[in-house]
This record gives C-alpha cells, structure tokens and sequence, in this order.
C-alpha cells in the first residue's frame, strides 16, 4: 500500500489499547484509538478507515452494539475484526452475523493479528478495484469518473452529487437513510448539512428528469428511496 492503512481501535482498557496501538503502528499502520464505543462511533462518523477492531466487552457501549450501530452509516463496508476475553461460541456466531471479518480471544498472538489484518486488507482493496458502474434507465453512471451519461450527453457530476448518486444506486429500490448520508457525505447529522443534502437531491432529481422511469422519492421521516419503474 502507498499510504498506511488506517486503522481504528475501540479498546476500553487503556494499558492493553495503549500497547496494541503502538505495536500496530510500529508494523506501519496508523491507529487511532478511542476508549469507549461512544468515542470509537464519533471518530467512524468523522474519518475514514481501512479496518476497525472493537473490543465486545466494553461499559457505556459494548462493541456488538457498537458494530450495529456503525453498520447503519458503513458505506465503504469497512472490514472489522472483534476482540474479546469470552471464547463462548454464541458470542462467536454473533459477531459473525453481525458482519465480522474475525474473531479473535484475548489472549492472543500479536504477529497472527497481523497477518490477519493485512489479508482482510487484501481482500477488501480487490473488491474495491473491481469497475463499478451503474444503468439508470437511458442513463449510465461511472462514480469512479464522476460521470452520468445519456446517449452523447454527459454531465460532470461534483463529487457530493455523485457519492449521493452512487449510495442511491447502490441501494436502488431501497431507503437510503438520512442520517447514513449526510454522515458519510457531510461528516455531520445537523440541520444546516440536512438542508445541504436536499439541495443536492433536488439537483439530482433534475438531472435524472428527462428519464421519465427514474424517481427520487422523499420517504418522510426516513430519508431518499431511488425508482426505477418497468412498463
């Protein structure tokens, strides 16, 4: 990788999260630690990261929770790795559902982390470089260039116009929520970047307008709903 991977480490217990961030940053990767779930999902909605490690057994907000609630504005499907003192296999089968990369038990072997971490690195930076592109009706979408085109046309998207395109297409037929877009986009949930985001909406609703089949639908209380109708 040219630059570090970023690391995000939530671990209450300060002596261990101290010595695991300095090892990790020692072996080239930057860490930023937070002491609590609360502190570690503020620092997820305000940054971007390669990875995450959640420790599960945490006061305030335990990592599971923490994992739930992070999974709701992970755009980017940012891999994490759960850290845990119980080895019970019910808390296994749950980080898993909830979407874990791996599990590791406290103790552990520092260099295994390690080559955990830099497969589960791996393998997200291959997903990451398959061409992703999207057909919208009579238009077609390239996030990667920032482009939307119908026939000889085409437009120059900016880029908050085409992130939020690209998180209405990926999830088209589905409510992308507010609250997810305007953390990942805006790096902010206020009324002022609330506000921000409906200008860009009704920006793309115009775009989209000379395709009679598309629709950007409000969805009260919730957030934006992306229709492509058939017939």
């Amino acid at each position: 990788m040219a630059d570090k991977a970023h690391i995000l480490l939530v671990e209450d217990d300060p002596n261990f999260g101290s010595v695991l961030k300095d090892y990790l940053e020692l072996n080239q990767y930057k860490v930023t630690h937070a002491a609590d779930g609360n502190i570690g999902l503020t620092k997820f909605k305000r940054d971007e990261y390669d990875l995450c490690i959640f420790d599960v057994m945490m006061p305030i907000k335990d990592g599971f929770t923490l994992a739930e609630e992070v999974s709701k504005i992970n755009y980017r499907n940012t891999p994490f790795i759960f850290l845990t003192a119980k080895g019970m296999k019910e808390d296994m089968v749950k980080g898993y559902k909830l979407g874990a990369d791996d599990y590791l038990t406290k103790p552990f072997d520092s260099e295994l982390l390690l080559y955990k971490i830099k497969a589960i690195l791996q393998r997200h930076s291959e997903k990451e470089e398959e061409p992703k592109s999207f057909e919208l009706g009579k238009f077609s979408f390239d996030p990667s260039l920032r482009e939307l085109k119908m026939g000889d046309h085409l437009r120059k998207l900016s880029p908050k116009e085409s992130k939020l395109l690209e998180m209405l297409c990926s999830d088209k037929n589905e409510v992308v929520s507010r609250s997810k877009a305007l953390n990942l986009i805006w790096k902010d949930d206020n009324y002022f970047t609330s506000r921000s985001m409906d200008v860009y909406i009704a920006k793309l609703r115009k775009y989209l307008k000379e395709d009679e089949s598309l629709e950007i639908r409000n969805i009260h209380g919730e957030g934006f709903l992306l229709v492509e109708k058939v017939g």
